[in-house]
């Protein structure tokens, strides 16, 4: 069965495909007769809070470890093998106690010719002064001249010389034999062993390192930009990790004047009292410091700070819009900061949506401080409460 197609259709297609100006004509007569759309101004809800400049204490925290204040790192005197090793890393030693020995062979070799050297030169001594003893009691009889009496003084005094110099030579290598036994000169305890048995060390290699018992202190690492105002910190409290509820008062002994090449940071060394109990070597400790702000230093939250290139800047509200200013930090504690900059108190700062803002942009307020003004007067309407108002007074018209 054939269906019968209409071609009304396709004729008015085809109609209008011949007039393609009519479509143009018709988008253009209704474009004119809408209403273009308002634009909506942006405007950026943010928090606040006002600056306050005040001199406040700053506290900075940094961990460290408590270590002896005095180390020696100690080391043979004389090059050779060593044979025998007869302490461990944590041993406690007294003065005096053997800790490393060398072989003494050669040692005792070169001791053994020094013996000779000093028993020759004894010799050639003893036969020159009795020469000169017996050609003094010729020349007493005037049997030999002057001449020969003082050439045999002069023997006898190049005898003597010979043999001093043989009985020192013997003396320093009796000490270079002696070198070959490495003792403590200090009651400590031993913290590190460079060298094991078998091996070849020169002489003044470090070997064993010993710290000394008694004065200990607590060392932290500092970021360069705080080193200045530690070093004048006054109160430093120092908390073991083993006892937070003991708080020890210590004081900076030493700043370190150039940084770690690792961490780059600046040591800082802590004394701490010498009687403190339950301190022991290698314990982790915190070190506060506390010091005074200076009188324009303002505090702000954590999050009122954004990094702008190469440093920070928070954003001041002034008249409804904000603007970027640049500051420094110069002190933390907690979650909060204290800044320096083109600021004075009263100001309002953003403290949230700062990654949102731009400069000149316009923001309301959503906790307004007391006896602060409205960002703006739209804000203190806002546009849903308008509409809503007015959609009431609509209805009741109606």
């Amino acid at each position: 069965m054939l269906t019968q197609i209409n071609p009304r259709p396709a004729a008015a297609t085809q109609a209008l495909m011949r007039a393609p100006g009519l479509l143009l004509i018709c988008t253009l007569l209704l474009a004119a007769c809408s209403k273009p759309a308002e634009k909506v101004e942006d405007i950026r809800p943010v928090r606040v809070v006002v600056l306050n400049p005040a001199n406040a204490d700053v506290t900075s925290e940094f961990p460290g470890a408590v270590q002896a204040r005095y180390e020696s790192q100690l080391g043979f005197r004389v090059g050779g093998k060593i044979i025998a090793r007869q302490v461990d890393v944590g041993t406690v030693v007294k003065r005096g106690q053997v800790l490393m020995r060398l072989d003494p062979k050669d040692l005792q070799l070169a001791q053994a010719q020094a013996v000779a050297a000093v028993t020759s030169a004894a010799s050639n001594r003893d036969t020159a002064k009795a020469d000169l003893k017996r050609y003094q009691e010729l020349r007493d009889k005037n049997f030999v001249s002057q001449a020969v009496l003082d050439a045999k003084d002069t023997a006898f005094k190049a005898a003597q010389a010979t043999y001093d110099q043989a009985e020192a030579a013997f003396k320093g290598q009796s000490n270079q034999t002696a070198y070959a036994t490495l003792e403590s000169d200090v009651d400590g305890v031993v913290i590190a062993i460079n060298a094991e048995a078998g091996q070849v060390v020169a002489a003044g290699t470090p070997v064993i390192s010993v710290a000394r018992q008694g004065a200990k202190e607590v060392v932290v690492g500092a970021p360069e930009n705080q080193v200045d105002a530690l070093r004048r910190s006054g109160d430093v409290q120092v908390r073991l990790w083993a006892d937070p509820k003991q708080v020890i008062h210590g004081t900076v002994r030493e700043v370190s004047p150039i940084a770690d090449p690792v961490t780059r940071t600046y040591a800082i060394k802590i004394a701490i009292p010498d009687d403190t109990p339950n301190v022991k070597l290698g314990m982790t400790a915190y070190a506060s410091f506390t010091s005074k702000t200076s009188d324009d230093a303002l505090k702000v939250p954590l999050t009122a700070l954004l990094r702008v290139q190469e440093h920070s800047a928070v954003w001041v509200v002034d008249g409804g819009v904000v603007r970027q200013v640049a500051v420094q930090i110069t002190g933390q504690h907690g979650n909060e900061v204290w800044i320096q900059g083109a600021l004075r108190g009263g100001q309002q700062v953003v403290t949230a949506g700062v990654n949102q803002l731009k400069p000149g942009q316009k923001v309301t307020i959503l906790n307004a401080p007391e006896g602060s003004l409205p960002a703006n007067k739209s804000a203190a309407s806002p546009p849903l409460a308008s509409n809503a108002a007015a959609a009431t007074a609509s209805g009741a018209a109606r």
